[in-house]
């Protein structure tokens, strides 16, 4: 069998559920009017300038409450996005805590203020924290349900967060359908028959871009309709006795594990996109007017009373009791305090694990045993240890496995990844801890956040960082900043191990980027990068073992080089993160530098020393957030001159800001400007006479070197 483990298969029974009682149409009716008031007084209060920003759920009100009924809160997870309002109030989500949202209240349990209103989140609810990006919540659904599937499969694992039979519940727009990450989630979903249940909220239009133009055919329940295991309904959703019907099919289906299902409900946009748009711009009164005739209010409304299981005054009594509950709400959370504006700076990082501290120092106490052996030795070395420690890890990627289809491992010796660092874990851990991945950045990334939401530890591997950039956004906008937008309440301590770099001939342009400032420059994330087998060994157990997502670059050139290598030293030894080392201890100038770079500059500094009597000391910084500032500032308060040396291009690039900070801080030390040796500002070539000319070398060092010391 292949190493994509999937959900037994299990024959498709649907069952209609039970009939509503007037008890629960009544609960209906309120909790859709409930959640238009919510709105109706949000606009009200953005129009007096008490809020700062409204998005509205209005017309989507009908499948939301349905959605809400047919799943359990607390216990299925769920992804919203922004016109969710009416599914949160239905699992529990109060007026008041919607409203101290709009308000951006200290006591807002979505972010603590941090996130705009209608951003929904919910610790005790299962409702994770959700971004403003359109699309990327579908990967982390995915992800969440599939940590069901692998705690399934961990024997060693005795207190599992799992329940059995739980739905991951991800809801989107019509728009947000054109998304790549879309289709990437419903591929994974359906190979693996992952309990997620997708709800498509088809109002026709996103922002003012209508349905034909969005979608092929303009229905995505007929263009999807191909993937298998997949359960498609179609449905009025402004009628909630039919999507409660249509949704309470989907989420059997899920919890029976015969596969993912997607519901498309077709409902009314009568407001605007958000109040930052004026769709009368766009949309005629004729179309307008049409609409307003299917507004799941005023339909439902008047079908309870056709139908006799309610009279117009209950209803007005409904109506009366939501509208003082609304206005009770309003005047709570704006009365209610602002964040401490110091307060912005709490939950950038993990509080409670910090990789910097002496917990993660044990790098004075190695157990070193048999001969030096490479950095891919030593990486693959951590990982085995590591997962043989913690039976939560996972190891997932393109290539990552040794053979995809098990029964061939006999026969075979094994990918093990393209430079063969997770050589032998499928063998060692099996295929349910160790697998491939679709050939799609965005879907490692994603799925890894929601598995490490549910307390899995993903590791896993972007196999170039040249082919990073479709995991940016999952990496940018989503890993980095959950625990920070959810005010702590959520986190993904994910770790992303990546190559890159140049200096192995035959890279060019898509296999030799070095830009990690891309990646430093945003708060919430690590950036490893070791220079060395010992030190990769070291900094990837924190990095496992911390609390923080981390994305650790290992330089291909340095992979298997003779002369950084090094015994296992055992499997708790550990490098603390924004801990530098000193390399070569000098007099005369400091050069700062890591990766490849820092090899090249050890041996230009001794070449200064032979040839010139130069005293240079070198640092490798190995973390590159966070940065040794304390190690950097001794070196220049001894020496009196700075060289920062790295192997991006010179501007813009990750030098630059470590040169800016040196000035500012440094300068009452400072003999000479700070100067700073880099690569061309092109890209890589492929000629080995061009690649040289572009990176690095030994000989623009020691120039700089000496230029420096002359100063």
């Amino acid at each position: 069998m292949a190493t994509r483990t999937r959900a037994p298969t299990q024959p498709r029974t649907t069952r209609q559920p039970a009939p509503l009682a007037k008890a629960d149409l009544l609960d209906i009716f309120r909790l859709m009017y409930l959640s238009r008031r919510i709105d109706d007084k949000e606009i009200q209060l953005k129009r007096q300038n008490k809020i700062f920003f409204q998005i509205s759920g209005a017309g989507h009100e009908a499948v939301l409450v349905a959605a809400g009924k047919a799943l359990r809160p607390a216990y299925d997870w769920f992804y919203p996005y922004y016109r969710d309002r009416a599914i949160c109030l239905t699992l529990g989500m109060t007026p008041t805590e919607m409203l101290l949202s709009a308000v951006g209240a200290a006591d807002d349990p979505n972010s603590g203020g941090r996130q705009m209103p209608s951003h929904w989140g919910h610790k005790a609810l299962n409702i994770v924290s959700q971004s403003s990006p359109t699309g990327t919540q579908f990967l982390q659904a995915v992800g969440c349900a599939e940590a069901w599937l692998r705690y399934s499969a961990l024997e060693d694992v005795a207190d599992k967060p799992v329940r059995g039979d739980e739905v991951a519940y991800v809801s989107a727009g019509d728009g947000t359908t054109s998304e790549g990450e879309f289709f990437e989630a419903l591929n994974s979903a359906s190979n693996l028959r992952l309990p997620v249940l997708f709800l498509i909220e088809d109002n026709g239009y996103a922002i003012s871009v209508p349905v034909e133009v969005q979608t092929a055919g303009g229905s995505i329940s007929k263009l999807i309709r191909g993937f298998p295991d997949l359960l498609v309904e179609e449905v009025d959703g402004t009628d909630p006795v039919a999507s409660y019907e249509a949704l309470t099919r989907a989420a059997e289906h899920c919890r029976k594990r015969q596969g993912p299902a997607l519901v498309h409900a077709r409902v009314t946009r009568p407001y605007s996109h958000s109040l930052s748009d004026d769709e009368i711009l766009y949309r005629p009164p004729q179309e307008r007017e049409e609409e307003a005739k299917r507004d799941c209010l005023v339909t439902f409304s008047k079908r309870l009373v056709r139908e006799g299981v309610a009279t117009e005054a209950e209803l007005e009594a409904i109506r009366s009791q939501v509208d003082e509950e609304v206005q009770v709400a309003a005047d709570i959370a704006l009365a209610s305090p602002q964040p401490k504006p110091e307060s912005a700076l709490h939950y950038v990082y993990s509080p409670d694990v910090d990789p910097t501290s002496e917990q993660f120092d044990t790098e004075d106490d190695p157990q070193f045993s048999g001969d030096p052996t490479t950095m891919v030795d030593l990486l693959n070395a951590c990982l085995k240890d590591e997962m043989t420690r913690d039976p939560r890890i996972l190891a997932f990627g393109e290539d990552v496995a040794d053979c995809s289809r098990e029964e061939f491992l006999k026969d075979v010796k094994g990918k093990g990844g393209v430079f063969k660092v997770t050589w032998g874990l499928q063998r060692q851990f099996g295929s349910d801890r160790v697998y491939n991945s679709p050939l799609a950045e965005a879907n490692i990334v994603g799925r890894a956040i929601g598995l490490a939401t549910r307390g899995l530890k993903p590791v896993v591997e972007i196999q170039f960082f040249d082919y990073i950039w479709p995991a940016y956004h999952q990496l940018r906008n989503e890993l980095a900043t959950l625990r920070w937008r959810s005010n702590n309440q959520f986190s993904c301590p994910a770790v992303v191990r990546v190559t890159y770099g140049g200096y192995l001939k035959g890279g060019s342009v898509y296999h030799s980027q070095t830009g990690a400032v891309v990646f430093t420059s945003v708060p919430g994330l690590r950036v490893v990068c070791p220079a060395t087998a010992l030190d990769a060994n070291g900094l990837l157990r924190t990095a496992i073992r911390c609390d923080d997502p981390v994305l650790f670059l290992e330089h291909k050139h340095l992979y298997r080089q003779t002369y950084n290598k090094a015994p296992y030293p055992g499997p708790n030894f550990m490098i603390p993160f924004g801990k530098a080392k000193v390399v070569r201890e000098g007099t005369h100038l400091t050069v700062v530098t890591y990766g490849a770079v820092v090899q090249r500059a050890l041996v230009a500094a001794k070449q200064l020393e032979e040839q010139d009597g130069v005293s240079v000391e070198v640092i490798d910084l190995r973390t590159l957030s966070p940065v040794d500032w304390d190690a950097v500032e001794r070196s220049i308060r001894k020496t009196n001159k700075v060289l920062v040396a790295y192997e991006d291009s010179l501007s813009w690039g990750y030098g630059a800001e470590l040169a800016a900070r040196i000035a500012d801080q440094g300068f009452p030390w400072l003999d000479a400007p700070v100067k700073r040796v880099a690569a061309t500002d092109t890209f890589v070539a492929y000629a080995p006479d061009l690649e040289d000319f572009i990176l690095p070398q030994v000989e623009d060092l020691a120039q700089a070197m000496r230029e420096l010391h002359a100063f």
